[in-house]
């Protein structure tokens, strides 16, 4: 073994110590009081583990975001994590940090306050040892991944084109812990129908129902998906008219799309934003559009993979894979603009679920991986 893995190793226990204090301090991303808690509390562990400096992005909506620096040189590294969850305030209270057979529990834990710790981790030992970094790491700390990335999408975007690299410390896929070398983009639509109210019983005839118009629509988007290229549209919300006997006014539904690649989004969108009526006296609108470019398998992803791949082998003695996913991260801004390689963080299961938990014994592996990554990319 190298000596930062066993840097790494030997402060075991205090990656544990750290973890824990990160998701006992919950960070729901609606709610910015604790966002901002946990950001300035994030920016100090930063200052103290590793050195460098600090900047707070004050955020009127969400938690503010922080960015931080270490080391030197004209270009840069940029480390992606953000600190928000999905889970509700007080969850803590019956979900409580747990360590039970090698496994860490807890809200937040595996999605991503476990990539988190790991990432200080990382720098602290590239900083201690002394190790030779040839550019400057910059570590954004943001608060609304959970909700789209709507304030945080531009600064990742402009860290994005000053970089060499993209590092995303997401989680990796499942208890393989594969790096994520390929996400889909996502697509989010609103669509609402506007029918004629009538009475169902007394005068069905001239009404005209915008719930008969919305179900047309329905088939129609669900027969756009193409599971042989990846492409998935999935209509995940309706809701509409008032009683059981009136013909329904309004309706409305939200729709999720996924695609591999951006010929991918630049078909299907014109479909799903030019929907035609099917129901004579109905009318219909569609809002929305892009909300994550895919991160695609370019060959720069591919050379990136490869690097972390020999890195993983020739130190540790580590068989690291690599898979695709349909979720997508703040990776998926950053691929277009940058070589991007995602899921460098913990290693577990469970990712919004009851049993998030991740792999106490992967926890230095992954950190010794990404200081490795670090050290070997700067030169790049």
């Amino acid at each position: 073994m190298n000596n930062i893995y066993s840097f790494i190793k030997d402060r075991e226990q205090s990656m544990l110590q750290t973890l824990r204090f990160l998701v006992e301090m919950e960070s729901p991303s609606n709610s910015k009081s604790l966002n901002d808690a946990l950001g300035f509390e994030l920016s100090k562990l930063f200052e103290e583990l590793v050195g460098g400096s600090v900047i707070k992005i004050t955020n009127k909506t969400y938690g503010d975001h922080y960015r931080a620096e270490w080391g030197q040189g004209d270009t840069q590294i940029l480390i992606l994590t953000h600190f928000d969850t999905v889970w509700p305030e007080q969850t803590i209270e019956r979900k409580p940090f747990e360590i039970k057979e090698g496994k860490v529990y807890g809200p937040g834990v595996f999605d991503m306050k476990g990539g988190i710790t790991q990432g200080l981790y990382a720098l602290k030992a590239l900083s201690e040892l002394k190790e030779e970094v040839g550019c400057k790491v910059v570590f954004l700390f943001t608060s609304d991944e959970e909700v789209g990335s709507p304030t945080s999408q531009t600064l990742i975007e402009d860290e994005a084109k000053k970089s060499k690299f993209v590092l995303v410390l997401e989680p990796g896929m499942s208890t393989t812990g594969s790096l994520k070398t390929s996400r889909k983009g996502v697509g989010i639509f609103q669509l609402q129908v506007k029918g004629k109210p009538s009475h169902s019983g007394l005068d069905p005839y001239s009404g005209r129902s915008a719930i008969e118009e919305l179900a047309h629509q329905t088939l129609y988007l669900h027969n756009l998906s193409d599971f042989e290229t990846g492409t998935t549209v999935n209509v995940g919300v309706v809701n509409g008219g008032t009683t059981s006997n009136v013909i329904a006014a309004e309706a409305n539904a939200d729709i999720d799309l996924r695609v591999k690649t951006k010929e991918e989004f630049d078909r299907v969108e014109p479909l799903i934003k030019g929907l035609k009526t099917q129901v004579d006296g109905t009318s219909l609108s569609v809002s929305g559009g892009i909300n994550r470019p895919p991160l695609e398998k370019t060959e720069d992803v591919h050379q990136l993979f490869q690097i972390a791949k020999k890195l993983a082998k020739n130190h540790m003695n580590y068989n690291l894979t690599e898979k695709e996913t349909g979720g997508g991260s703040d990776g998926n801004f950053s691929a277009p603009l940058a070589p991007t390689l995602d899921g460098l963080g913990a290693v577990g299961d469970g990712a919004h679920a009851e049993h998030e938990h991740l792999v106490i014994s992967e926890m230095s592996t992954r950190s010794t991986l990404l200081a490795l990554l670090i050290r070997e990319l700067s030169f790049n």
